[in-house]
């Protein structure tokens, strides 16, 4: 019997080949969707779930009220602990919850290299071979809860005291050829102090939100006292084996508030929050982590679901509408005794053999573009389908398309009465022929959905990336200030030279990189006029006399820095006009501030620029003279058109005062670009899944159109003999179809506006949803249906009457 069906649903496909191409093609490519969407999605999931004390790896994050506003994170102080029943220490908070919470097992504070505000890749030096690397500090039991396998060394305490360090396989091929060959080795590190290297591991997968080449014992970072600093790590715990976590996060939700110093102007909680969770939801909303990539997450998935719907979509509509011609087949079927069950089976057959065919299309598709995918979307996907519960969702996905595209033909022709059939009296219901329209207003206002997304993510891309932040961007690099550099003499040297070279036109220095000015203090600064209560949290940053000249600010009243005037770098700040607004100053100039545990006066008005991405607002600025930091970043601004030039000269100097690291630098526009690199990924996937539903839908648009051309073939043979012209039996053939386009856009704006207003919100600076992008989208896709449906009308209508009447 099986057999049989197989046998009839080939002979269909070979009958009616372009009919069943469309359908093939149409499922092979919502397939070929859902399968690139599948994997990426997957990979996504895969972060950090490779752990094998995954479900008892929890992270720490605090929530703080302080200044008037609700913020959290996952970098907890490193402070000092005050009791009334110990003494005062120096501690951190994994070292005290461990001690004092039951229910945890191990716990790690953990801080990398280039978290800080100025933090940055180290470097490393063995004999006359140096590189520099990202590595990270924690406590000797972080390799315990964490899977990142040791390959070579001491497997029990690696990090057993302040003189080791872990490096990975690449760490160690990089210095010494092998990791057998590293172990036991010194390893210099940035030129101020050796390290024995007791371990190598495994590279961390690309599958870990936690990436380092190195690990150093935690007790390398203690620096001192530093009460609720801006120096803050995060910290990770590992609970016992069925240990309730709901518990032990009740015992430490306000662990750090009883412990906060007595005056302190703020209030913190502490939380849990699954590790495994945390790279997928990292946003904090209202000092709590509620949103980030799931969100895109969530979103692809249900594209994948809307891509596939339409590609079904076709499928329903092709069949049900030629079911006309397969009536007779039916009422046969039915007459020598063939059940409506049988008759389900058959089509339902024939559906997922259609399936199968487009499943197949779809796997040489996906294994042909996959490079160009992980390109696209900078992932590294190799095997595509390398579990079982991978090739379970590829043939989960082939039975699912299959049926639920069969399902309205099977159930609609198996329902055909045979006296009717046979008799010839067979007429499509007006309910059945709303349904059809239906069918298709849903999949066109799908795809109108994505177009509409797409402009809009497209566009406010275009807008952070292009927006003016208040200072110049363009022929800006940037380079971490370390080692002879941190010497006041040497940097002032540096400056010097660099400014008689060509193409360098100005040299400055900041505490941070003016793109990622990312923390706000958390002491307090105080104002002249201050009411009680009132709080500002402002991010400082110190600079270099020509930092405002050199980044091209502009100045809202008062003046710059000036060296003429001594008492700048002691008691002069600038602050922005936000500073000014949020601390309701009239007539700030010559008015003094409180901050770093110096007293000035602000001596100018910064017109607000923007200090990090466009998804947070403008924060209130302060700024002071310091060129005598020993960290932060040095600025030089080149001549347009000369900047390889000026690099070149920038890196001879550089060798020549600080011999013992590699010269490295970023160019700020391109920092920049990165805050945003996973909407630009985003602009991109939207971009060709909206393509792509718009040709599954115009697939489909385009069989109706054949097919409704082939039932009035004798209509328009006829029209024609009595004088119609092309252009009317093309409007006859167009008008209805178009009509369902219009209706499709009509339904598919307001939904669109919609979600697309609710994804804008993340932005503090964003686009307006203007009338236009929904214009362009309803009009691009009225115009590739207008030109799918003519292309099949202009044929029809330009055909010889005399073929199509022959047979009367």
């Amino acid at each position: 019997m099986y057999k049989h069906y197989i046998l009839v649903a080939l002979r269909n496909m070979l009958r009616h080949q372009i009919f069943s191409g469309i359908n093939v093609l149409g499922l092979a490519l919502g397939m070929t969707c859902c399968l690139f969407i599948f994997l990426w999605v997957q990979d996504e999931r895969r972060v950090d779930n490779f752990h094998a004390n995954g479900d008892n790896l929890y992270t720490l994050y605090y929530t703080q009220t302080a200044h008037g506003e609700t913020t959290g994170g996952y970098a907890i102080p490193y402070f000092t602990f005050s009791d009334s029943e110990k003494p005062r220490r120096d501690a951190t908070l994994a070292e005290e919850i461990l001690a004092e919470i039951p229910g945890i097992q191990y716990a790690t504070p953990y801080v990398t290299s280039y978290e800080r505000p100025w933090g940055h890749p180290m470097t490393f030096q063995v004999g006359e071979t140096i590189h520099k690397l990202q590595g990270a500090s924690a406590m000797s039991d972080f390799l315990k809860m964490f899977s990142f396998s040791i390959i070579a060394g001491d497997r029990e305490t690696p990090l057993r005291d302040v003189s080791s360090i872990a490096v990975s396989r690449k760490m160690a091929r990089m210095f010494f050829d092998s990791p057998e060959a590293a172990i036991g080795k010194s390893i210099r590190y940035e030129d101020v102090r050796d390290f024995v290297i007791t371990a190598v591991f495994e590279d961390v997968p690309q599958q870990s939100s936690l990436q380092f080449d190195y690990l150093l014992n935690w007790e390398v970072t203690r620096t001192g006292v530093i009460e609720f600093s801006d120096n803050k790590w995060a910290t990770y715990v590992q609970l016992q084996p069925g240990t309730d976590a709901a518990q032990v996060e009740a015992k430490v939700r306000d662990f750090l508030e009883r412990r906060k110093p007595e005056k302190a102007e703020f209030t913190v909680t502490l939380g849990m929050q699954p590790f495994r969770n945390q790279y997928l939801v990292s946003n904090f909303v209202n000092g709590v982590p509620r949103g980030g990539r799931i969100e895109y997450v969530r979103i692809f998935t249900g594209v994948a679901i809307f891509i596939l719907l339409i590609a079904c979509i076709n499928f329903m509509n092709l069949a049900t509408a030629r079911s006309l011609k397969r009536a007779k087949e039916v009422g046969v079927r039915k007459v020598v005794g063939s059940t409506r069950s049988h008759l389900i089976a058959q089509f339902f057959g024939e559906s997922v053999l259609l399936s199968f065919l487009a499943l197949a299309c779809s796997l040489l598709i996906v294994h042909v573009l996959l490079p160009g995918f992980n390109t696209y979307t900078g992932k590294q996907i190799e095997s595509p389908f390398d579990t079982p519960a991978s090739w379970a969702f590829v043939i989960g996905l082939m039975m699912v398309t299959g049926l639920a595209a069969g399902s309205y033909p099977a159930l609609f022709l198996s329902s055909l009465k045979p006296a009717r059939i046979l008799k010839g009296i067979l007429r499509f219901s007006p309910g059945a022929t709303r349904f059809r329209k239906g069918l298709t207003v849903f999949q066109f206002a799908l795809s109108i959905i994505l177009v509409i997304a797409t402009l809009v993510v497209s566009q406010q891309t275009h807008y952070v990336q292009t927006r003016n932040l208040g200072y110049n961007k363009e022929n800006l690099l940037y380079m971490h200030i370390e080692g002879e550099l941190s010497k006041f003499e040497k940097y002032v040297a540096f400056k010097a030279q660099a400014l008689s070279m060509p193409g360098i036109a100005m040299v400055d220095r900041s505490s941070e990189a003016p793109h990622a000015m990312g923390f706000v203090t958390a002491e307090p600064i105080h104002w002249e006029g201050q009411q009680e209560g009132e709080e500002v949290g402002f991010k400082p940053t110190s600079v270099g006399f020509d930092f405002i000249r050199l980044m091209d600010l502009k100045l809202a009243d008062g003046r710059d820095f000036s060296r003429g005037n001594a008492t700048d770098s002691a008691d002069a700040f600038l602050v922005n006009e936000e500073a000014v607004r949020q601390m309701n100053m009239k007539d700030p100039l010559g008015k003094w501030v409180s901050a770093w545990q110096k007293k000035g006066h602000i001596i100018g008005i910064l017109k607000d620029y923007h200090t990090h991405s466009l998804h947070e607002p403008i924060k209130p600025l302060i700024i002071d003279v310091k060129e005598y930091e020993y960290f932060g970043v040095i600025i030089v601004r080149t001549e347009p058109g000369k900047t390889r030039e000026a690099i070149a000269s920038l890196e001879n100097l550089y060798r020549e005062i600080n011999p013992h690291y590699p010269f490295a630098y970023q160019f700020l526009d391109q920092e920049y670009a990165k805050l945003y690199q996973s909407e630009e990924i985003i602009t991109r996937l939207s971009s060709t899944f909206a393509l792509l539903a718009i040709a599954i839908s115009c697939l489909g648009l385009l069989g109706l159109v054949m097919y409704s051309a082939e039932q009035r073939t004798k209509e328009i043979g006829i029209r024609k003999v009595l004088g119609a012209r092309v252009s009317h039996i093309v409007g006859l053939l167009t008008t209805d179809f178009l009509m369902l386009v219009l209706i499709a856009f009509v339904v598919a704006a307001p939904v669109a506006g919609y979600f697309m207003w609710q994804w804008l919100q993340q932005f503090a600076f964003r686009i307006d949803l203007s009338w236009w992008i929904f214009a362009l989208a309803g009009g691009l896709a009225l115009m590739v249906a207008c030109l799918t449906i003519a292309v099949q009308a202009l044929r029809s209508a330009t055909a010889n009457p005399v073929k199509s009447l022959r047979s009367e």
